[in-house]
């Protein structure tokens, strides 16, 4: 009998390096993109520990190793943004940032697509204004 084994988005995307990559490339827009000024503002100027924290999540939420839940527990994405005001201009900066370091990271199409998606669905999900 032959086992069909399935790449995760993770392995899919190029693993913790094309992630690091896209992590940092993230923070880097939003430290340097006006349009992202509110956004950049909530995070304070130093992000080494975010960035962090956003690599470890997403390693685990895109089918890879689960850093974040075994360092912190589960995500509770709500309840962790719920301190900042979070709106659709918010939102928008967000995912301004987060697109643009995907087109400045090398990724096949699918992927791209897909996390497209998934990242939309997720930022629209923290509004809480």
């Amino acid at each position: 009998m032959t086992q069909v084994t399935e790449l995760t988005p993770y392995e899919l995307l190029g693993g913790a390096p094309v992630l690091r990559q896209l992590v940092d490339r993230f923070y880097d827009l939003m430290a340097s993109d006006p349009r992202a000024a509110t956004i950049q503002a909530m995070h304070g100027a130093d992000t080494g520990l975010i960035r962090e924290k956003l690599f470890e999540f997403l390693s685990g939420w895109l089918g890879g190793p689960q850093l974040f839940i075994e360092k912190y527990g589960h995500p509770r994405l709500r309840a962790r943004h719920m301190p900042f005001a979070i709106g659709e201009a918010e939102r928008d900066q967000w995912l301004l940032c987060m697109y643009q370091a995907m087109n400045d990271t090398p990724m096949p199409t699918e992927v791209r697509s897909h996390l497209e998606e998934a990242f939309f669905r997720t930022a629209d999900f923290m509004r809480n204004q």
